[in-house]
């Protein structure tokens, strides 16, 4: 099964961003994801209709983070994109009356809906300021390495 990686590439675009004084443009964020520029619109338009960033046209045009980095939860994020599921594991529902198949499915549900609610509570608990002071952090480190 395919996995949805649109969160980290959402992230990954999101600290490049932080990271520039002015807009980037997608053919940009395109090139640091390895995606398509038509993939970044379609995604940071998302984005930008959850007010997270704004888009410029033209000549000096792109795209800019319009919130604080600080209030802006990873969750805010998976929700912006759709809230795509956050597991690939389901249920297998091909008999229903099947009591076997109704207590495994029991246990899958509850464990699994317990799992999201962690999770996304722990997405709530993380914001692109902490995302972006790890990063400092790790290149601050690596320049010092490399003296």
């Amino acid at each position: 099964m395919k996995r949805d990686s649109r969160l980290s590439s959402v992230l990954h675009a999101l600290l490049h961003m932080a990271e520039q004084d002015g807009a980037v443009t997608s053919d940009v964020l395109a090139k640091c994801l390895g995606t398509n520029p038509v993939v970044v619109r379609r995604t940071m338009g998302y984005l930008r209709d959850a007010g997270i960033v704004t888009s410029e046209r033209g000549h000096a045009g792109g795209w800019r983070i319009q919130a604080d980095l600080a209030t802006v939860t990873l969750r805010q994020l998976h929700e912006a994109l759709g809230e795509p599921a956050l597991f690939a594991i389901g249920n297998h529902d091909e008999a229903p009356e099947c009591l076997v198949e109704q207590s495994v499915n029991a246990a899958l549900e509850g464990t699994l809906a317990e799992a999201e609610a962690l999770l996304l509570q722990r997405f709530s608990e993380i914001t692109l300021a902490d995302l972006a002071a790890d990063f400092a952090r790790r290149h601050a480190a690596l320049r010092r390495h490399r003296r």
